[in-house]
């Protein structure tokens, strides 16, 4: 029997998702399903909700349920890892202090200095993953990581741990794909494409409707249009020429030109702190779905456009499959860092996965993918070689804290931030040898 560890399982709406996704296809109908959190009231709700996924599609699997994150992990084909280590507390510290300093940030979860202490404070926990999986699954199990940073948690976990087999997964290929069919007026389905780049910054190479570029129709539109002048990332395909992957508040931080200017932020509509009012907005609908499952009123949801259920029928039943995937560059992407984590096209089948090396990657593409991959490489250096130093020339390199910040605010607030996140920081990168106030 199949075995699928979830790790986080108390995201319960993504949890249901996937979970859905799952039991669409009747090839994983009686599968093994181990639900972890360190929430015992989450871990109940994640739990009804996987029992209720599984009547609505048919499904029998077998669903446990694991405070103990190694108990789940046992014996597992496929670990899902959806953590998010400090929880809402920790996203307010990640914003309000930075706040302080003059740092806006959107969303704060990949670059940047949100992003960094995002990786800091999940760096335990993927490392003990990584080792776990290692230890008690089979050879061939693979490690499927929702949790952002992207970029820089599956390279800790490749980098840091026997574990080999892991990918990263995100929707933004996906979404993007969908939004620029309906702005064109094709049909989403009829679209192709081939994306390459970094996670949260990679960029559709070809955008296609039945082996006709639609990026000429795409142009027209933007041209025509005064609401596509105020989104970022059509400002950035504007000058890069080819379009982003990712969402015009997510890109506005990983660049110096944005978040730092009164003008470009009404100009460009940019949502500062967005990620508070999303964190906020998780709490409740958590609670919603205690209260619609305790009153019998959630009802049936669509298949997602996720990745994993896909990844998990190909492995399973052999069904081959191309998805977009954050892998270990290794001759993927030339231009960019080897053994960095890069987003690339991914074969799936019985075999398993494997990214798919794009070797006319644009050299200014590699050249923006390059600011942004500086700050991923040291904050995983930083954990891996135990220099908290390191910390510090993330945050100096970053597009964003660079553009708004001295260097003597920089060392500040990242003095500041690891004394506020305490334990959840590693070890040897806590107890900054003094605070330096600006």
């Amino acid at each position: 029997m199949t075995k699928i560890a979830f790790i986080g399982a108390g995201s319960v709406v993504f949890t249901r998702n996937l979970l859905n996704d799952i039991f669409y296809f009747p090839e994983l109908h009686d599968v093994e399903i181990a639900l972890h959190d360190i929430d015992a009231d989450r871990l109940d709700t994640a739990a009804a909700v996987a029992r209720l996924a599984a009547e609505e599609r048919g499904a029998n699997p077998s669903i446990t349920t694991h405070l103990d994150r190694r108990a789940a992990v046992d014996g597992a084909d496929f670990v899902l890892n959806m953590v998010q280590i400090g929880g809402h507390e920790a996203t307010l510290r990640d914003f309000e202090i930075p706040a302080r300093y003059g740092l806006r940030q959107t969303i704060a979860d990949t670059l940047g200095v949100g992003g960094i202490f995002r990786t800091l404070r999940t760096a335990d926990h993927m490392l003990a993953l990584g080792n776990e999986i290692a230890e008690l699954c089979p050879p061939s199990a693979w490690l499927l990581n929702y949790t952002n940073p992207m970029s820089m948690l599956c390279w800790l976990v490749y980098a840091g741990t026997p574990t080999q087999n892991v990918v990263g997964l995100c929707h933004s290929v996906q979404f993007t794909t969908e939004d620029l069919a309906e702005i064109v007026g094709v049909p989403y389905e009829e679209v192709t494409v081939v994306s390459a780049g970094i996670n949260h910054q990679a960029f559709l190479l070809r955008l296609e409707h039945k082996g006709i570029s639609l990026y000429p129709a795409l142009t027209a539109k933007m041209e025509s249009d005064p609401d596509l002048q105020r989104r970022v990332r059509f400002a950035i395909y504007k000058r890069f020429g080819y379009f982003p992957t990712e969402s015009s508040e997510h890109a506005a931080e990983y660049v110096p030109w944005f978040m730092h200017h009164d003008a470009e932020l009404e100009r460009y509509r940019i949502p500062v702190d967005e990620y508070i009012r999303r964190s906020e907005q998780n709490l409740v609908e958590f609670e919603n779905v205690k209260a619609a499952l305790g009153a019998g009123e959630l009802g049936p949801i669509d298949r997602s456009n996720e990745y994993a259920s896909l990844i998990i029928h190909s492995m399973v039943t052999g069904t081959p499959r191309v998805i977009y995937g954050n892998m270990r560059n290794v001759g993927l992407l030339p231009g960019l860092v080897e053994d960095s984590c890069v987003e690339v096209p991914c074969l799936v089948d019985a075999t398993g996965l494997r990214g798919v090396p794009v070797p006319e990657y644009p050299a200014e593409l590699a050249a923006l993918n390059r600011t942004f991959n500086n700050v991923v490489e040291l904050t995983v250096r930083a954990v891996l070689e135990q220099r908290p130093e390191l910390v510090r020339l993330a945050a100096m390199l970053d597009p964003n804290a660079s553009a708004t910040l001295t260097l003597d605010e920089i060392d500040a607030l990242c003095d500041e931030l690891t004394l506020a996140h305490g334990d959840l920081i590693p070890a040897a990168l806590r107890n900054p040898k003094e605070l330096i106030t600006a």
